[in-house]
């Protein structure tokens, strides 16, 4: 089996309205990971799982990811948009990931109905995995699958922070309990 080279990233962090983000980007400036300040193990985890032995160095990041997430938490919805991001995962997790970002902001969609969407109506469970691995949270929009009946279900960032970027986008869901 041949050695796997180790791959280097660049870390940076965003003070955004819900919590600190963690942005890992690659010298070619795509994002290839988004997560949170309080979930870096994970972030790690992650890391490890998609790309083996890596070095993080601490840079900054593109100065057009950090001004379309500024943009975006500033009330610019599309800004999301413009950001390059490139993950490793299996082929059916970049499909789910590639298909989240044709909900539009402002807009959810249930697991069932978004496995429809993707010609694999017998898969909601599996497109929930995949949503719950996807790794450049916000910027691949996984906030928008909710329940069937408009609840939150999990996020790998926490239901408020879920129930925060549903609100900023103006989507409609069961809010969660005071």
């Amino acid at each position: 089996m041949a050695d796997r080279q180790i791959q280097r990233f660049q870390f940076d962090r965003l003070e955004t309205p819900i919590g600190t983000a963690l942005l890992v980007t690659d010298d070619e400036g795509f994002l290839r990971a988004l997560d949170w300040s309080d979930y870096e193990a994970r972030l790690h985890q992650l890391l490890r799982r998609h790309y083996g032995d890596y070095v993080l160095d601490r840079a900054a990041a593109p100065k057009t990811i950090t001004a379309a997430l500024k943009g975006y938490f500033a009330g610019d919805l599309d800004q999301l948009k413009g950001i390059k991001w490139r993950t490793n995962g299996s082929a059916f997790q970049r499909k789910v990931w590639r298909g989240l970002q044709n909900i539009r902001a402002g807009k959810t969609s249930s697991y069932g109905a978004f496995a429809r969407r993707l010609n694999v109506p017998k898969a909601a469970r599996a497109v929930g995995l995949a949503n719950g691995a996807n790794p450049v949270s916000v910027v691949v929009p996984c906030h928008r699958l909710i329940g069937a009946d408009g609840s939150l279900t999990g996020y790998g960032g926490g239901l408020p922070r879920k129930q925060w970027l549903l609100a900023h986008e103006g989507a409609a869901f069961k809010r969660l309990p005071e």
